[in-house]
């Protein structure tokens, strides 16, 4: 079986900007993986925001879509409840929509990984308690706030 990839906004933005600092290391990263990544749309959102605000080309999260690298598997309406849960439970952090919608997937998929460069991400459990498999962290930036 073969694990899930689910992608966050730092390794996203690093990799479409090669002003970013983690640039080199998210495309290293990258070219292993192997598509599509799964994702939502609040990462999608937040992605595109970023890019434009620091030089990057926005297009270029469609342009991965349309080709199928990234593909969008999560239906907030569905898991509501319990990323509201998660963003209750972790609101100390915080935790943003994003962050809880990943960590639902993580939820639903036996066999994932968060490709992440937020340190939260070691805080945050799946099912209470377990620990989420992650690839990356190289710099361990926590979320542009």
């Amino acid at each position: 079986m073969r694990q899930e990839v689910l992608l966050d906004t730092g390794p996203l933005v690093a990799f479409l900007n090669r002003r970013d600092a983690s640039h080199d290391w998210a495309s290293g990263h990258w070219q292993q993986l192997s598509p599509p990544m799964l994702t939502n749309e609040s990462v999608l959102s937040e992605a595109s925001f970023l890019l434009a605000e620091f030089g990057g080309d926005p297009d270029a999260v469609f342009e991965l879509l349309e080709r199928e690298v990234v593909r969008v598997s999560f239906d907030l309406e569905h898991h509501a409840t319990a990323v509201r849960k998660l963003m209750r439970k972790y609101r100390a952090t915080p935790m943003s929509l994003a962050d809880a919608c990943l960590v639902r997937m993580s939820e639903l998929g036996p066999d994932t990984a968060v490709f992440t460069l937020d340190r939260d991400f070691n805080v945050y459990r799946r099912h209470g308690r377990q620990v989420i498999p992650l690839i990356g962290q190289s710099t361990g930036r926590t979320r542009q706030r």
